[in-house]
């Protein structure tokens, strides 16, 4: 009995850790959907790399809207009318985190990670795989606001 308590617990301490791990950032472009039109193939790509950067990361159900409003906007302001609205609605169905799908909300963690907000060592994991990307890459993330 000693011993399967031990495995137990081994197994449950190793599940815990494993479920703290954010893989590094990427992303699909817009998923399941084209990135543009077919004169301009990455028309609305960096909306949805910047979305994606969002949804890798998680958190809460409100920062998920926040972030599809975004999406949605930022679409209206370079696609064709009613697509951002299109858009808005199909992450919204589609990017729920209890799909287990590489663009579920949170798809940078382990599956199962529901709406939560982001602990303290989990943003720094967010800010170091950020630092990481941003030094080879010149997406739309990596892009200072200031």
């Amino acid at each position: 009995m000693k011993k399967l308590m031990i495995i137990i617990f081994w197994c449950i301490s190793i599940g815990s850790s494993y479920a703290n791990t954010l893989a590094p950032f990427t992303s699909d472009g817009c998923s399941l959907f084209p990135d543009g039109t077919y004169t301009q193939p990455t028309q609305w790509l960096h909306c949805c790399q910047a979305h994606d950067f969002d949804y890798w990361q998680g958190g809460t159900q409100s920062q998920r809207t926040a972030s599809d409003r975004r999406l949605q906007h930022c679409i209206n302001q370079v696609a064709p009318t009613g697509l951002g609205f299109m858009m808005f609605y199909g992450v919204q169905l589609g990017g729920s985190p209890i799909w287990p799908t590489s663009f579920r909300w949170g798809y940078g963690w382990p599956f199962a990670r529901d709406y939560a907000p982001l602990g303290v060592g989990e943003q720094q994991q967010v800010n170091h795989h950020k630092a990481v990307y941003c030094d080879t890459n010149t997406s739309i993330i990596c892009i200072d606001p200031n």
